[in-house]
């Protein structure tokens, strides 16, 4: 079952296919997605990649985390799924 990885402290001008050639080096890479600022389309620093299997996710998480990429130290952890938010009065939840 594939292993989903959180990736933060990016370069500002990492993309998608940076990030899957950098963590190619650890392993298979199933997608590698920055996560991009709508206002601005640059990169918001963090992103998250998929790998095939728990070995290489672990692999990749040991070998890469702290690991400079374009002169910036990369935090990698598995990535923890996405927490229900309380209903905002104030609008819509974005």
């Amino acid at each position: 079952m594939a292993k989903k990885l959180y990736v933060g402290n990016l370069p500002y001008s990492a993309n998608d296919s940076a990030l899957s050639d950098f963590f190619s080096k650890a392993g298979a890479v199933e997608s590698a997605v920055v996560m991009i600022d709508k206002m601005t389309g640059r990169s918001r620093g963090f992103g998250f990649v998929s790998m095939p299997n728990d070995d290489e996710a672990m692999k990749a998480i040991e070998s890469l985390n702290g690991v400079e990429m374009d002169g910036r130290k990369l935090t990698v952890n598995e990535a923890k799924p996405l927490e229900n938010r309380p209903f905002r009065s104030n609008g819509p939840r974005r």
